[in-house]
This record gives C-alpha cells, structure tokens and sequence, in this order.
C-alpha cells in the first residue's frame, strides 16, 4: 500500500470522526444530573407521573386479569367483563395502593437513574470511548441501577395493588391497600411482601438496560431521518423522542413477557394451601396452555407499554427541562 492510500485513509477516518462529532453537537442538548434542581424535579416528577400512571392503569388492570385467569380470553371480552360486573371502577382498583408507591419508586428509579447516567457516561468519554458508545453504555447501566433501586418499592406494591385488582364484588377479601398489606403481612411476613423480587430484578433489569440503550441509538438514528436542524423545533423534538420511547417499550414488552407473566401469578397466587414456588408456577402455566399461556396478556401490554413508554419519556425529558437551573441549558 502506497504512502498516499495511507494518507487518504487517516483523512477519511479524520474525516468521518468530525462528521460523528458534528452530528452530536446537533443532537437536543441532554439535561444532565448536575443541572437539575433536584427539589423541583421530584416535587414535579411527582404530580406529573401520577396522571400519566392515572391514564394507563386500566390498560394494567386487563392484562393483570389475562395473566392470572386460567382460561385464555381476549382483551376485549375481559374488558367488558370488567365493566359490567364492576363499572369503571372496576379498571381502578388497586390504584390507591399504587400511587402510593409511586412517588417513592419514580424517586428512587430517577435518582438512580441520573445519577448512574452522568458518572458512567463521564468515566466512558473520559477513557477515549466515543460519544455514541459512551452514551449507550451509559443509558444500559443508568437503565439496570435504576430497575434495581425502583424494585425496592415496587415489589410490595405490585403484591398489594395485583391482588387488589382481580379480586371482584363476590370474592371481596381486602378492604383496601392498607388492609390487604396487613393481611399479607400477617399471612406471609415480609417475604410475602417481596414475593417475586428476584424474578422482578430479573425481567426489569435487562429490560431497562436493553430499554435505555435502545431509546437513545434509537434517537440518534431518527434524528438523522428528520434531520438534526429540526431539533430546534419542540414539536418534532417530542415527536422523535416519542416515537423511539415506543419502539423501544413495544420491543421489551415482547421479550419480557413470559417473565413477566410468571411474576404475577406468583406476586397474585394465595399461599392457604401451599406456598407457591416459580417452578410450580410455570408447570402450572405450561400445564393450561403451553408456552402461549406465557404471553396471555400481550396485547395490552404492548399496547400500555408502547403509550406508557411514549408518555413517560416526553414527559420526563419535558420534566427535566422544566427543572433545569437556571442558565445550565445555555
């Protein structure tokens, strides 16, 4: 090979590095956690991700149903069920118990996952890894810490509000969240509370890595279609982060589904007769209807995932900007 070739090569890399660089510099400027006013970003956080949780929670009710019924049924026909013994109450119940749990778990899952974002995409830049890389890397462990740390909270309130929501008028056994925690309690003890935890770490932290990584290269590659000139634009802006929020939500709702359906018959199972085990669990699962019985419920939770995914990330982004300090955006 020829000096020149040698040349010309090393150009085209130089080349092609400044051309990366540049597309980057383009890109929506991203609200990092030192930049944020913490104070009002949990307070607002909070009023915030309680109606958009307010809005998707009959999507959850009706999946939480297909999950734990034995006989398979479509999402329409549980629906109207639902309706006609309980009316719309019937798609809430459960939420109290819920949004209690809420303001705590988006607080712990957003500190985490700041907090984790900004360190490992700093350490990652600062060891000569590229911008995209870094940014990847960075969203998957900022996506793991954060299920983690929200899981804490989560789980109980999973067991308390699942249980809330399947049982009906005639087979009433809990007089509320507060009432039905009790009983847990009593029944079961603190492992009771924490029924499926480690199924839980299992299906959400890969899933939020997986999730995260993926809704950023998914920006990127979408702002090359419509142009990063467009960025200035909020509308378009939104629409972008919109649409790979959704991508990515619909895609970890496919690959996560078996264990996330295993999950909550074991969070929902009575433990009168014999404490249930995840072995147990899915004999019984495959028993009913083979592996098809482990993506009951699919539908709705594509469908709440992809919405939910899509409201909750522009109303986070939106939410950060809200909470920038004052001059850190420039």
């Amino acid at each position: 090979m020829s000096f020149s070739a040698v040349d010309m090569e090393e150009e085209s890399g130089a080349s092609a590095a400044a051309a990366a660089a540049e597309e980057i510099r383009r890109l929506p400027a991203e609200v990092n956690w030192e930049m944020l006013d913490k104070s009002r970003f949990f307070v607002l956080g909070a009023a915030l991700f309680s109606g958009v949780s307010a809005a998707l929670y009959p999507a959850v009710v009706v999946k939480t149903h297909l999950q734990v019924a034995p006989p398979p049924a479509a999402a329409t026909a549980t629906a109207a069920a639902i309706l006609r013994r309980d009316g719309l109450r019937g798609f809430y119940r459960g939420f109290g118990a819920s949004l209690a749990g809420t303001v705590p778990a988006r607080a712990l899952y957003m500190a985490a996952l700041e907090a984790t974002k900004s360190s490992v995409g700093s350490a990652a830049v600062r060891l000569g890894v590229s911008e995209p890389a870094a940014s990847a890397a960075a969203s998957a462990a900022a996506g793991v810490s954060a299920a983690v740390a929200a899981q804490v909270v989560w789980t109980p309130v999973d067991v308390v509000s699942q249980r809330l929501m399947v049982q009906t008028s005639a087979t009433c056994r809990y007089r509320g969240g507060a009432d039905a925690f009790r009983k847990i309690l009593a029944t079961d003890g603190v492992r009771g509370l924490y029924r499926g935890f480690g199924l839980s770490i299992l299906t959400y932290a890969p899933s939020n890595a997986v999730w995260w990584s993926t809704y950023a290269m998914a920006q990127r590659s979408l702002w090359r279609i419509v142009g990063a000139e467009r960025s200035e634009s909020y509308p378009s802006l939104m629409a972008v982060q919109g649409a790979s929020a959704a991508l990515a939500g619909g895609a970890a709702a496919l690959v996560t589904m078996p264990l996330d359906t295993v999950k909550t018959r074991l969070q929902v199972m009575e433990a009168d007769a014999a404490r249930p085990t995840l072995a147990s669990t899915v004999r019984g699962l495959l028993k009913e209807g083979g592996w098809a019985a482990c993506y009951r419920g699919l539908g709705p939770r594509w469908g709440s995932m992809s919405l939910s995914a899509a409201t909750m990330v522009t109303t986070y982004e939106f939410l950060k900007r809200l909470s920038a300090k004052e001059g850190s955006l420039g």
